[in-house]
């Protein structure tokens, strides 16, 4: 069993940057790949990036390849992602998940957290 909670996000400008982090507790945080999804109104969640067990292997959606990075600590049961160069496009609840692989389907997790807000102003 793991709980998330996602901090970090707020209002930035365009060209801005961004650090979220995921804070887990329950079994240990090591046990999961962890994924970062996001959600803007009227659309449906999609993947943005995901990070392997021990932090060795990382995966990125195309509209932010290249702008951000997932880390993880898992001595302090943490996972960041970090976006650079934020465009208004960026804007939505942006969501943890721990699961078994880092993979971009939803399906591929186990666990979330309840979100945290990030809001790019043109």
């Amino acid at each position: 069993q793991v709980q998330l909670v996602e901090s970090g996000g707020g209002l930035v400008q365009a060209g801005g940057s961004l650090r979220l982090s995921c804070a887990a507790s329950g079994r240990t945080f090591s046990s999961y790949a962890m994924g970062w999804f996001r959600q803007a109104p009227g659309k449906e969640r999609e993947f943005v990036a995901a990070i392997s067990r021990s932090g060795g292997s990382t995966y990125y959606a195309e509209s932010v390849k290249g702008r951000s990075t997932v880390s993880r600590d898992n001595d302090k049961n943490t996972v960041y992602l970090e976006m650079k160069r934020l465009t208004p496009e960026d804007t939505a609840f942006y969501y943890c998940a721990a699961g078994r692989k880092y993979m971009a389907a939803m399906t591929s997790y186990d666990y979330w957290g309840q979100g945290t807000q990030v809001t790019v102003s043109a």
